[in-house]
């Protein structure tokens, strides 16, 4: 296959892996992301694969200057156990355009040996786009000066994203200093936009940009927390990415319950959760549930 060809279509298949989600693989997990919550050491975290939609970049379009992951799902189907063996799969479910930019949706699946679906990932990733379609989006303008994002775009009101009112229970919070040890821990061990201020730059960056799964995995820390099991093997989630998280900047995790309703012999919390920057500027805003 030719890389530069571009052959990402709706449907196209791009294969997985076999893995033993041993505990080497926790530890990893737990020290990249600072998460000491014991019942890992029985259960593999909830987003444990967080990455495993990038570990073939084959679906990429062929202009990655500026690409940004745009938005996050996941749905939990089971609580893993550590030391489990599961194969992996991946698919493109879906390409649009809009705003100048091109998207390509994949979708990941997790499954034991027996094919029973553990949980799956719906990654929505951004490409500035070319062509007439792209006119008024400002892509080629951009590329010209070579910065996609600045530092000062997130100052702008229209940038603020604010919650819905509620008065629903607030769950603790988890806050986190992301350090370039971080970074590369999460995203490394080479050197990428994601763990390098130089690749940053050459992508249109001013800094390094951290991972956007990294502070989606903090929201995977605060509702496991609260709700274990019912997170591991029921959890539902949905996040856009607004605000792009840069290297060595401090941030928080939050959720807060706006609604509750039975499903089975249990309920099923749902819930608003978002992550932001000390100075209040939202990373990541969007919705969860789990049961309890």
């Amino acid at each position: 296959m030719n890389f530069n060809d571009e052959p990402v279509y709706v449907g196209r298949d791009f294969g997985g892996r076999e893995i033993t989600v041993d505990d080497a693989l926790v530890a990893a997990y737990r020290a990249a992301v600072l998460d000491d919550n014991p019942l890992y050491d029985s259960y593999c975290p909830a987003l444990l694969l967080h990455s495993e939609c990038y570990q073939n970049l084959n679906w990429y379009l062929k202009n990655i200057f500026g690409n940004l992951h745009a938005r996050q799902e996941w749905e939990l189907y089971a609580a893993v156990p550590v030391g489990t063996a599961v194969t992996t799969r991946g698919f493109i479910r879906e390409r649009y355009r809009k705003r100048g930019r091109d998207y390509l949706v994949k979708e990941t699946w997790v499954l034991d040996k027996g094919g029973r679906l553990l949980n799956r990932g719906i990654t929505h990733q951004s490409f500035l786009a070319a062509g007439p379609d792209a006119a008024g989006a400002g892509p080629r303008a951009v590329e010209r000066e070579n910065v996609v994002v600045n530092k000062d775009r997130e100052k702008d009101t229209s940038r603020r994203f604010d919650l819905e009112t509620t008065d629903g229970v607030e769950l603790e919070s988890v806050s986190k200093h992301v350090s370039e040890e971080m970074c590369m821990a999460f995203s490394g061990p080479g050197e990428n936009y994601h763990t390098n201020r130089e690749a940053a730059v050459a992508l249109g960056f001013p800094d390094i940009v951290v991972q956007g799964m990294m502070p989606i995995c903090f929201i995977s820390e605060v509702l496991t927390r609260k709700f274990a099991q019912g997170w591991l093997t029921a959890g539902k989630m949905d996040v856009r990415l607004v605000n792009p998280l840069w290297g060595g900047e401090r941030v928080s995790a939050h959720a807060q319950i706006i609604d509750e309703s039975p499903e089975s012999d249990r309920s099923r919390v749902s819930l608003q959760v978002w992550v932001q920057k000390d100075d209040g500027t939202k990373v990541i805003v969007g919705s969860a549930s789990a049961l309890r």
